[in-house]
């Protein structure tokens, strides 16, 4: 059982990897911009890029003290370092030397002609160079493409560039890449500078690891079997009374058979048949004081537009780990309790 357990943990954590991999390419990720020091951002995964690459491949940093700031998702970026780190390193097959590179720079009119997707102006530079076998001009032309790999069968999923370059153009900035054979390759990212004037953010994580469960009722409604499975184990585990369903239909049905309160829904927004939003109405106009939380991996649904959300509810962000869920769903119950409501006791498993 246990390792039937730990079985489905993995795919599901490689799904989520997959999944996050294939928004940022997309530009569907929820991100949050913030105005970053990068020579700070380099300097934090300098470490764990040194034990990525190993003893043969040296890393250099070479960064200009003076470096403007940028407004950017740290966490994406760190993303990007690592991609390309990676990449790296397999164009490094007996070694060489991987160079990180940050400098301002004035990107003229000139520029921005031969560049289309650059805008003329400052500028902060990171450039990403290695001393590896190199590519040549037919792989160079699909080298952004989503599942497009040199790798052997089962060594990638040909999404780590994919990723990079959606990542890049979500932050509003843009990435080249020159190579030559027996040469090296060098990744340009351009991205526009920061207002000076804005101060500088530290990125902060929240902390989900302590939060405690409860044993409230919560009706939980996903279409996708393993997300769905995986959700409901983890807030039983933490004491709630879980209903799971997989349709908005099917979930209509299944609260109109529970007499007890339900205290919170947990409903993905896009789904067959009838989505999260309107199952929310639906449920909020019997039971106003329900919490909802939607849990979907899309920036651009109607439940996100001007940023407002059906009173009462709230928004998780696929892909997501049970700890994430667990501390959404209290944090969404102690927020504006409302009026009293029975609780079932702890269900049993």
């Amino acid at each position: 059982m246990a390792g039937s357990i730990a079985e489905i943990t993995r795919a599901a954590q490689r799904a989520a990897d997959l999944t996050r991999q294939l928004l940022a390419f997309a530009r569907r990720q929820i991100i949050e911009p913030r105005i970053v020091d990068l020579n700070g951002l380099v300097l934090n995964v300098d470490r764990m890029l040194r034990r990525l690459l190993g003893e043969d491949v040296e890393l250099v940093t070479v960064q200009d003290p003076d470096l403007w700031r940028v407004r950017i998702d740290p966490g994406q970026f760190e993303q990007v370092l690592v991609n390309l780190a990676v990449n790296a390193r397999d164009a490094l097959p007996t070694g060489g030397t991987l160079v990180i590179e940050t400098r301002n720079v004035h990107l003229d009119d000139e520029f921005a002609r031969h560049h289309t997707t650059v805008q003329p102006g400052a500028h902060v530079l990171l450039a990403v160079s290695d001393t590896g076998v190199g590519m040549d001009a037919e792989v160079l032309a699909h080298i952004f493409e989503p599942f497009f790999t040199t790798k052997d069968v089962g060594k990638g999923t040909g999404l780590g560039l994919a990723t990079c370059y959606g990542i890049v153009k979500q932050n509003r900035g843009s990435i080249w890449v020159d190579s030559e054979r027996a040469i090296g390759t060098t990744f340009r990212i351009y991205l526009p500078r920061a207002e000076a004037t804005i101060p500088a953010i530290e990125r902060t994580e929240p902390q989900v690891a302590e939060q405690p469960g409860g044993n409230e009722t919560v009706l939980l409604v996903e279409d996708e079997v393993l997300v769905r499975n995986l959700a409901a184990d983890a807030l039983r585990r933490n004491g709630y009374q879980v209903l799971s369903a997989s349709t908005g239909l099917e979930a209509l049905d299944l609260a109109g058979q529970v007499l007890h309160p339900i205290d919170v829904l947990v409903t993905d927004v896009v789904m067959p048949q009838m989505g999260g939003e309107q199952l929310a109405v639906r449920m909020l106009s019997e039971r106003p004081t329900l919490k909802v939380l939607f849990i979907s991996g899309y920036t651009d649904l109607a439940v996100l537009q001007n940023g407002m959300l059906v009173p009462g509810t709230a928004l998780l962000q696929k892909p997501f780990t049970p700890g994430q869920l667990v501390h959404r769903v209290r944090q969404l119950l102690d927020t504006d309790p409302g009026p009293n409501q029975a609780r079932l006791p702890l269900a049993t498993h």
